[in-house]
C-alpha cells in the first residue's frame, strides 16, 4: 500500500454550538469561528493550519452544519467545495465520521485519515505533526483503530480516560479500556495509576478499517450508508445525505465504536493540548496581568480584582472592584456574570434564555 501524502487525509469536524461558552459563542457563529486568543485566526482556522504540513489541501475535509456553509467558505477559502460536507442534522461524532469515511473512500479506497476536532487549542505544532506522522505510519500498516492519548496533570472529570494496555510499537500501546468522564474519586484513581491517559478526541485510521468497524459495532448507521454506496463521490451524494442523514440515530464514535472494538490503538503524546471547553480553560491558556485577571478586547479598570476573565466587545471600558475568579462576558445583547466555580451552569442558563426568550439571544 502506498503511503505517500497523496493518501492521507484530515477531516474536521466543525459542527458544535460551543454552549458552555455563551454568550461569546452562538448558535449563528460558535466558538469555533471565534478568535478566542487573539492570534488573528479563529480556532477553526488554526486547526487548518496545524494540519497543513502534514496533508495536501486538497485531501481537507470539513464536516459541519449546513447553516455555518458561508462561514467555511469565508474562513477556509482554499477547502474544495465538494469537500465541504454540509451535515442537515446534529447527530453528534459517529455519523459524522461515518459520512466522512464514506466519502474519501469513495474518491480514494486507499486512503488513511485523521479526525480532529476543529476547536482544541494546541500549542506544541511541530510535536504535533511528527506525532501525526507516526499515526498515519502505524495505521497504514495495520487494521488498526488509533486515537492520541494526553498524559493526565489533573483529576479531570470532564474528559474521557483510556487505560493503556501492551505495547505495540515505540510510543503505540493496545488500549484495555475506556471511561467517559468518571467522578472525582475515580479520577483520581485514575491520574495516579499511571495507567490512564486522557482521550484527546483525534484519531486516525484507514477509512477502510472504520467503515469496516462501523458495519461490526453501528450497523444502524452503515446500513443506511451503504444504501447510498453508488452516491458517494458524486453530485449526487448531496441528494443521498440531505434525504436520509437525519434518520442516522445520534451517537458518538467513542460509544459506538471505540469502547467496543478489539483493535484500538492509543498513541501517548506529549504536545501542548487543551480543549478549551469552558471559559476556565481559556482562562488557564491567556495572558495574566499581575492581579491575574485576563482582559480580552477591552480596557479593564479594576480594583481588588483577581483571578478573573473579562471577554466584552471591543472599545468598552470595564470598570470593576471586588470580583474574584468570575466570568464577565458582554457580546452587545447579553451580559453574563458568572463564578468560574459556577461555570458549568451556563448549558443550564442557556436553556433557561431559551425557554424566557425563545432563540433571541442564543
Amino acid at each position: 500500500m502506498s503511503t505517500t501524502n497523496s493518501h492521507r487525509y484530515c477531516v474536521i469536524m466543525c459542527g458544535g454550538v460551543g454552549s458552555r461558552f455563551w454568550p461569546y459563542s452562538r448558535e449563528d457563529c460558535p466558538k469555533q469561528f471565534i478568535d478566542f486568543l487573539g492570534t488573528g485566526r479563529s480556532l477553526l482556522q488554526m486547526s487548518y493550519d496545524r494540519i497543513l504540513p502534514i496533508v495536501p489541501k486538497e485531501n481537507i475535509v470539513v464536516v459541519t452544519n449546513a447553516k455555518y456553509a458561508s462561514l467555511i467558505r469565508e474562513q477556509l477559502p482554499d477547502i474544495l467545495e465538494h469537500n465541504i460536507l454540509l451535515e442537515p442534522a446534529r447527530r453528534n461524532t459517529a455519523p459524522c465520521i461515518a459520512w466522512a469515511a464514506y466519502h474519501i473512500n469513495a474518491l480514494d479506497p486507499e486512503a488513511s485519515m485523521i479526525v480532529t476536532p476543529s476547536d482544541h487549542l494546541i500549542t506544541g505544532e511541530a510535536v504535533f505533526a511528527d506525532c501525526v506522522r507516526k499515526g498515519f505510519d502505524f495505521v497504514e500498516h495495520r487494521d488498526a483503530l488509533l486515537t492520541l492519548g494526553i498524559r493526565p496533570t489533573r483529576p479531570e472529570t470532564g474528559y474521557g480516560y483510556i487505560q493503556i494496555d501492551k505495547e505495540a510499537a515505540e510510543g503505540v500501546l493496545s488500549v484495555k479500556t475506556f471511561t467517559e468522564k468518571p467522578n472525582l474519586d475515580l479520577a483520581k484513581v485514575f491520574v495516579e495509576s499511571g495507567e490512564f491517559f486522557w482521550n484527546a478526541g483525534i484519531f486516525l485510521w484507514r477509512t477502510s478499517s472504520i467503515i469496516e468497524a462501523l458495519h461490526r459495532y453501528a450497523s444502524d448507521i452503515t446500513t443506511l450508508f451503504d444504501r447510498g454506496l453508488a452516491d458517494f463521490g458524486t453530485p449526487a451524494e448531496k441528494a443521498f445525505i440531505d434525504a436520509n442523514f437525519a434518520s442516522c440515530p445520534a451517537n458518538s464514535i467513542d460509544y459506538a465504536v471505540m469502547e467496543k472494538a478489539d483493535n484500538v490503538y492509543v498513541e501517548t503524546v506529549s504536545f501542548g493540548w487543551n480543549d478549551l471547553g469552558t471559559w476556565s480553560a481559556l482562562y488557564d491558556n491567556s495572558p495574566k496581568n499581575r492581579e491575574g485577571n485576563v482582559a480580552r478586547n477591552c480596557h479593564v479598570l479594576s480594583y481588588d480584582c483577581t483571578g478573573n476573565i473579562f471577554a466584552i466587545k471591543p472599545d468598552k471600558l470595564v470598570v470593576a472592584s471586588g470580583l474574584k475568579d468570575y466570568i464577565i462576558a458582554d457580546t452587545g445583547d447579553v451580559l453574563l456574570i458568572c463564578p468560574k466555580s459556577q461555570e458549568q451552569s451556563i448549558k443550564l442558563m442557556v436553556n433557561d434564555a431559551r425557554l424566557a426568550y425563545g432563540d433571541k439571544y442564543l
